[in-house]
């Protein structure tokens, strides 16, 4: 009895795909095809593909070429200095392909930049390096003795497991005068014995014979195996058992649980008694890959071990039927296993790709395999991801995909992928496997550093350390690593006016904005510069922004009196008549503050006074005016000392000193002033000063008297009134208070004038209101001395 096994690749694909290959191989088709030797060692060179693919030197390196192979084991690889194609292990035909041949393996070149994949072919050819064994060291044969010459006998084969020349090519026997041997060739290829009798056998002159079976490979020099053959010489046994069918066909799916029929096999034999009783057996039994057993009375053919169609797709057996007499006959037995779908596709990643750069369409991500162990229907796959990422699936040949991206990524918007390949085989049921890879997407420097605000507005109070932070500028860049480092700079003043570079400076690393010295309100109120954002890719891409900083005034500077002017050389006194009424105004205090806001409030108040109540200050505008009646007992001078304040925090304040004289009309004799009293009652200078001051009273007295006469003349006609004028306060002042002529006076709004009216029973002053211009800055006041010295200059007609 025999059992054949068909065993196309162990734990591979099934016999299709070598035979597509062969096809293939034998038209001449597109694939490169190379050979060698099994058992070849490692490092062997098998080809230059730069050559053969028609490539530049150093192409396959630039374009990182690989080497894809079916399977986890990488039978090939690259020289990593002339990337010429080499063994990476020994090759054994046997383990490959088995029986097959010829023994393809197929591989593929895949190439990236742009992505190409060549088909190429290794044929391996086979060596003699396996003998022919036969499944056992003895075979039994029992043969009545009345069996004619010519019968033949079925002997069990041997096996070889080389291919080709190589493989199992004939059997032969010892010397014997009874039997001779006969090869015979199947229709799977393979080569069974039969023992042919030539001599009837005599049971009482040899009851037994010993014969040796050798089996013979055609490699060279040659291999053989042998078996012992023992023969048995029955006593009469008129009939054999027999088949009912010579060759039996069934089809087992592989998975059939254990104990399945498979099928029945029944013999008969004509005989009667022990001689026709039958009992089966298979023929020939290797318990390792035998995965079937027969009932010995019944002929059943169970399951007895699990089948699985990639290892083995059919089963060639054979049982043997012997009777009661020791004669035996044959039937041929032929298992086909069925695929089921239980095998999940597989995918096996070529080349991956990750992280992929921003902005570029098309970018191939990942070239992957997929495959199914399985045959028809449940080998065909489908292969799948996500519908709302921005990849496609695009299949190529040979089961090979590419992952390619839809569009331009933007790696601002998303980063990272997580991607879900999915392949689906269409059987029943359905069988799926998932793959998951991670796709990093790389930066690209093409987001430029955006400040949170378009303008910033930033204040300082003046009079400010030096070094004093004094605000933030802050721009963020959305790219990563060195694209998204910021670096801060001051860009080109707008006002070229602008020390820039003496007032402001700016941390680069983090926007910090310092002021370089103290500023000033007065001279410089506010300022605008731009602040540059750049960042540190290539190409550097950068923004702006524009900085406004306000100089916050603090209270600085002192009230700054511009009338009456203190001189002490021309002090000013003013005229009041005496019968002036309650709220006669005497003169106005007038005074500016360089600061600024309520910094500079000016307010006024009478400080001291030669006859308190007589005379008031308006705190809001400075107005010198009487309190109440004037009386002939009221002194004739009067100091009067007025406070200037602001209304900073804390207040500065100057004070001014003003000379009040009262006169009964502009007719009286004039009154020296008090200080010169004080020197007509100092002791008598020397001769020669009395001299002087008596000459120079006599002119004055003459040149008095003569104006006092022009003036009553006048007055009598009613003529114009004498004006009397108190001196104007003269330069050189300061650039903003002068006059824009430039000569250094005060302009025409402040010059006060006194007039002197003449009529019938009043005399008074008149003062031309000024006009309040809104002065600039100007230096810090400080408190004003009083000034007694006073200066009259009247004009009379």
């Amino acid at each position: 009895m025999e059992m054949v096994q068909t065993k196309v690749h162990h734990k591979k694909r099934q016999v299709v795909i070598f035979i597509i290959l062969i096809i293939l191989w034998e038209a001449g088709s597109e694939l490169i095809q190379y050979s060698i030797l099994e058992e070849t060692e490692s490092g062997t060179f098998v080809a230059n593909l730069t050559k053969d693919l028609g490539l530049r030197m150093g192409e396959l390196a630039a374009r990182a070429a690989q080497v894809v192979v079916k399977g986890n084991r990488q039978y090939l690889q690259f020289d990593p200095e002339t990337y010429d194609l080499l063994l990476n292990e020994k090759l054994d035909r046997e383990e490959l392909c088995g029986s097959t041949e010829p023994c393809v393996l197929p591989f593929q070149v895949l190439l990236a930049n742009p992505l190409q994949l060549f088909q190429a072919a290794l044929l391996i050819r086979d060596i003699n390096d396996h003998a022919p064994e036969f499944p056992a060291r003895e075979m039994r044969l029992k043969i009545s003795e009345i069996t004619m010459p010519g019968k033949v006998f079925p002997l069990k084969m041997a096996q070889d497991l080389d291919a080709g020349s190589n493989s199992l090519q004939s059997y032969k026997i010892s010397s014997n005068p009874h039997f001779h041997v006969l090869t015979r060739n199947r229709k799977d290829g393979r080569k069974s014995p039969e023992l042919v009798l030539d001599k009837a056998l005599d049971r009482e002159e040899q009851p037994e014979l010993r014969l040796i079976l050798t089996a013979l490979d055609g490699g060279s020099p040659p291999r053989s195996g042998t078996t012992k053959i023992q023969i048995v010489v029955l006593d009469i046994n008129d009939n054999t058992p027999e088949f009912t069918q010579e060759f039996y066909e069934a089809q087992v799916p592989e998975n059939s649980s254990l104990g399945s029929l498979v099928l029945t096999v029944s013999a008969r034999d004509l005989d009667a008694g022990s001689f026709g009783e039958v009992s089966y057996a298979l023929f020939q039994v290797d318990d390792v890959n035998q995965p079937f057993e027969i009932n010995a009375n019944t002929g059943e053919i169970r399951l007895r071990k699990t089948l699985d169609f990639e290892e083995f797709q059919s089963y060639q057996v054979d049982v043997e039927a012997t009777d009661g007499g020791g004669l035996s006959g044959k039937c041929c037995l032929v298992i086909k296993v069925l695929d089921v779908n239980d095998n999940a596709p597989e995918l096996t990643m070529s080349s991956l790709t990750s992280p992929i750069p921003e902005n570029l369409p098309e970018i191939i991500v990942a070239v992957f395999r997929v495959s199914d162990a399985d045959s028809g229907h449940n080998q065909q796959v489908t292969c799948s991801i996500d519908d709302n990422l921005p990849f496609l699936l695009r299949p190529s040949f040979e089961n090979f995909y590419t992952l390619v991206t839809e569009g331009a990524l933007d790696r601002e918007s998303r980063a990272e992928y997580n991607i879900t390949i999915t392949v689906t085989d269409m059987g029943t049921p359905r069988l799926k496997t998932e793959h998951n890879i991670t796709v990093l997407v790389s930066d690209v420097n093409d987001n430029a550093p955006a400040f949170t605000q378009t303008s910033y507005t930033l204040s300082v109070r003046e009079n400010n350390s030096p070094a004093l932070h004094i605000g933030t500028v802050r721009a963020t860049d959305r790219d990563a690593g060195a694209n998204a480092q910021v670096t801060y700079s001051l860009l080109p003043p707008l006002d070229p006016h602008v020390p820039l570079a003496s007032l402001v400076s700016i941390n680069p690393d983090n926007g910090h904005l310092f002021a370089l010295r103290s500023l000033d309100y007065e001279a410089l109120r506010a300022f605008e510069f731009r602040v540059g954002a750049a960042d540190r890719g290539s190409p550097a891409l950068s923004s702006q922004a524009l900085v406004r900083v306000l100089v916050a005034d603090e209270n600085d500077n002192a009230p700054f009196v511009l009338y009456p002017l203190q001189n002490a050389s021309a002090p000013c006194t003013e005229l009041v008549p005496r019968a002036a009424e309650a709220g006669y105004l005497v003169t106005k205090v007038v005074a500016v503050d360089g600061d600024s806001g309520q910094n500079a409030w000016l307010s006024y108040q009478l400080l001291k006074a030669t006859e308190p109540g007589l005379f008031g200050v308006w705190a809001h505008n400075g107005e010198v005016r009487t309190a109440r009646l004037l009386s002939e007992r009221d002194a004739a001078k009067h100091r009067l000392v007025v406070l200037v304040k602001d209304n900073g925090e804390p207040p500065l304040s100057a004070s001014v000193t003003l000379h009040v004289l009262l006169v009964d009309g502009f007719s009286q004799p004039y009154l020296p002033a008090p200080e010169a009293e004080a020197a007509a009652a100092a002791p008598a200078a020397p001769l020669t000063v009395y001299l002087v001051v008596a000459l120079a009273s006599v002119s004055s007295l003459f040149l008095f008297s003569v104006l006092v006469f022009v003036a009553v003349r006048l007055c009598r006609r009613g003529g114009a009134a004498s004006v009397g004028r108190c001196s104007v306060p003269e330069g050189p002042f300061p650039g903003h208070l002068v006059d824009v002529s430039g000569t250094g006076t005060l302009s025409q709004s402040y010059q006060y004038e006194v007039c002197l009216t003449g009529g019938p029973g009043t005399s008074e002053f008149k003062f031309l209101k000024p006009i309040h211009p809104n002065f600039p800055p100007q230096g810090t006041g400080r408190e004003m001395e009083e000034n007694p010295t006073v200066r009259n200059s009247f004009l009379f007609s």
